[in-house]
């Protein structure tokens, strides 16, 4: 479940649930599971609106439409917004062209520290509340992972406490020091591993 103002990450997607890799690397259930958290906070935001509910929906709703992208080149069939009836119309593809997708799926980790990984990820944040950390499908808990937002230079150091379906989430402690202001997504990130 996600609380507050938050938006979940797209990157790697290896999430420790049993259905299996698809042969483009991504996995469904971290992928389906990521789609559910953003499609359940579409629902509570359209349904208890606030004065920044449509720029949060808005960010959501990109995000929400890169998950599909990688969903169907990953070859995901779970129809998972039959689950949460209320935000059926966010799930609508693109009417547009969609953006380009990448080339390949986001980097493994490395095997050693100061590595750069997840390239081409976005970061957003996961909701939890509590002292700085991060929640990763592709990183064993206790790793610690240094985020850069490249468009402030302003970066965090954290270590992963639980897991997600995602390369790397922050929580809104861990967010909140390394965000622009207004923003709830950061486009141009370095993540690397620091242990």
């Amino acid at each position: 479940m996600i609380l507050g103002a938050s938006a979940v990450v797209l990157a790697g997607g290896a999430f420790a649930v049993g259905t299996g890799l698809s042969s483009a690397g991504e996995n469904c259930a971290g992928l389906d599971q990521a789609l559910r958290q953003n499609l359940q906070f579409i629902a509570g935001q359209r349904a208890a609106p606030d004065a920044q509910s449509s720029a949060r929906i808005a960010n959501r709703q990109a995000v929400v439409d890169l998950i599909n992208q990688r969903r169907q080149v990953a070859g995901c069939t779970a129809d998972v917004a039959a689950e949460i009836p209320v935000a059926a119309p966010a799930t609508k593809p693109p009417t547009k062209a969609p953006t380009k997708a990448p080339a390949k799926p986001a980097t493994p980790p490395a095997a050693g520290a100061g590595e750069v990984v997840c390239k081409g990820s976005t970061v957003t944040l996961s909701g939890e509340a509590g002292a700085p950390f991060a929640s990763s499908g592709t990183f064993p808990l206790g790793t610690v992972l240094k985020v850069t937002n490249l468009d402030n230079n302003k970066s965090i150091t954290v270590k992963v406490e639980t897991t997600s379906g995602s390369c790397v989430l922050l929580n809104n402690a861990a967010f909140e020091q390394v965000r622009e202001p207004g923003k709830f997504l950061i486009r141009r990130a370095v993540i690397t591993r620091v242990g």
